[in-house]
């Protein structure tokens, strides 16, 4: 157990490196410990989209794009898990048009990022 934890700690903030947003608060439940590491659609503050997969971030010049290379990425594993993590300041059509274009691409089930309250 000591053994994941660390490996647990270690990765995490290799996760969420590479764009910052601030997350609306929620109370939700976390990702299951067993599941692949989700490929992260962002939103941030400017409306400039992000696309996380393991430790790389890369910027997408619009929504099409995001559906793209994350339909690309899907082809390689489709059980990879997506989520969407948009900032809190975005209007709530961002974040939707942003999901839409995921569920568009191909992708099953999305999920939202927050920051426990």
């Amino acid at each position: 157990m000591l053994v994941l934890l660390v490996i647990f700690i270690a990765t995490a903030p290799v996760v969420m490196q590479g764009v910052t947003v601030d997350l609306p608060k929620a109370e939700a439940e976390t990702m299951n410990e067993d599941q692949k590491t989700p490929i992260i659609a962002t939103i941030d503050r400017a409306g400039q989209y992000f696309v996380s997969i393991d430790a790389s971030s890369t910027k997408m010049p619009d929504l099409n794009a995001v559906g793209n290379f994350v339909a690309q990425e899907l082809s390689k594993d489709p059980s990879r898990p997506v989520v969407v993590q948009g900032d809190a300041q975005v209007p709530y059509d961002a974040v939707i048009q942003l999901m839409n274009a995921l569920k568009n691409s191909g992708v099953d089930s999305v999920g939202l990022v927050t920051d426990p309250l």
